[in-house]
């Protein structure tokens, strides 16, 4: 198949959703995602990193920016093809996995590229590859390391999805490890053992009584939260578990620091005969909403921001010094359901945005 960016990008993003794309198996997307921009755009630079597909204008226009985009899903869940309902209860939805997370942005990218003549300002465009999976597989943590020039822009926009509202900023993300151990025994003989399971009874209920807190930071309100993801221990029906883990995550406000989250965790689990291990950890982003070129993109959305719950890659553009938002369509609430879906009017309301933002002058 050959996509046309030329296209309606909702036929676009249906396109797209009909590439199998799961983590780690993007070769076939981003060699689509390449030939398109070869051959149906002028004026762009593009190049390949692994399966991440980089493009730029070099016009000399001044200012820069950058749209970026992951081209993976979670994995297919009876999702894949797309189906589209013109008539449905919420209107006239389209149907698929990434349709949220986050094709429907991908396709308003690559179709901006495709259509805009006379931009006011460079474009970079990036689509990679592992974003949906542990950090260290990020294709854009790649990138940063082996291409750093190509993210290089006075502002950043992150096409995951957020309803049509600019969504600033994110929280960070830190996972930590906890572990107990004591001693094995046949369970008929349990007092000659000691439960390794039974001693992270106090620190759930540390866990489940813990109150988030709620920080303000430029209008944009960020909620805390530290959740119990998984335990694991136990080795048969008749025996006294001699270890068990607990793994824990803390979606921090990005007025801390990794550092100051660990801290936090650590904090919380005081007093406790545990082993403490971070096992991954992102840094969160300030909202940067006083920058000209982030502001300037809020006033053609319409004033409409709000805070985004979750983490994004707008963390990495931050730590470069780079404004950033996230701006797509589709409520993320939906991203990763077997059920996912996007209103198409989102993804013509974005395009509309985004083509008024780099033509203004």
């Amino acid at each position: 198949m050959t996509l046309e960016l030329h296209a309606d990008p909702i036929d676009l993003t249906a396109a797209l959703v009909d590439i199998p794309s799961v983590s780690e198996d993007e070769s076939r997307i981003a060699d689509e995602v390449e030939q398109a921009l070869r051959e149906q755009t002028t004026g762009f630079e593009i190049i390949r990193s692994g399966n991440a597909v980089l493009a730029r204008t070099n016009r000399g226009l001044g200012s820069r920016v950058m749209l970026a985009g992951h081209l993976d899903t979670v994995p297919i869940a009876d999702n894949v093809p797309s189906r589209r309902e013109h008539d449905s209860a919420e209107g006239d939805i389209l149907h698929g996995c990434g349709t949220v997370d986050m094709k429907s942005g991908d396709a308003v990218f690559l179709h901006l590229a495709a259509t805009i003549d006379n931009p006011a300002h460079d474009l970079t465009l990036v689509f990679y590859d592992c974003e949906e999976i542990a950090a260290a597989r990020n294709g854009l943590g790649r990138i940063e390391r082996e291409l750093p020039e190509w993210l290089e822009a006075d502002v950043a926009i992150l096409g995951e999805p957020s309803g049509g509202f600019i969504e600033a900023g994110c929280q960070g993300t830190l996972r930590v490890r906890l572990t107990a151990s004591g001693t094995r025994a046949h369970s008929a003989r349990s007092w000659l053992g000691d439960n390794a399971i039974h001693k992270f009874g106090a620190v759930l209920n540390r866990l489940a009584a813990y109150r988030a807190r709620t920080v303000d930071i430029d209008g944009c309100v960020y909620r805390e939260g530290l959740q119990a993801v998984r335990i694991s221990g136990g080795v048969a029906g008749n025996v006294v578990p001699d270890a068990a883990e607990l793994d824990v995550n803390f979606r921090f406000a990005p007025d801390r620091t990794v550092e100051e989250a660990v801290e936090h965790v650590r904090e919380v689990v005081e007093g406790l005969d545990l082993g403490f291990e971070v096992t991954d950890s992102s840094p969160g982003a300030l909202p940067g909403l006083n920058r000209p070129a982030a502001a300037a993109l809020i006033e053609a959305a319409g004033g409409q921001f709000r805070a985004k719950y979750g983490w994004t890659d707008v963390s990495r553009f931050s730590a470069l010094g780079i404004p950033a938002v996230n701006y797509g369509p589709g409520d993320p609430n939906l991203a990763h359901k077997r059920d996912e879906r996007v209103p198409v009017e989102q993804i013509t309301h974005v395009t509309q945005v985004l083509r008024a933002y780099l033509t203004a002058r």
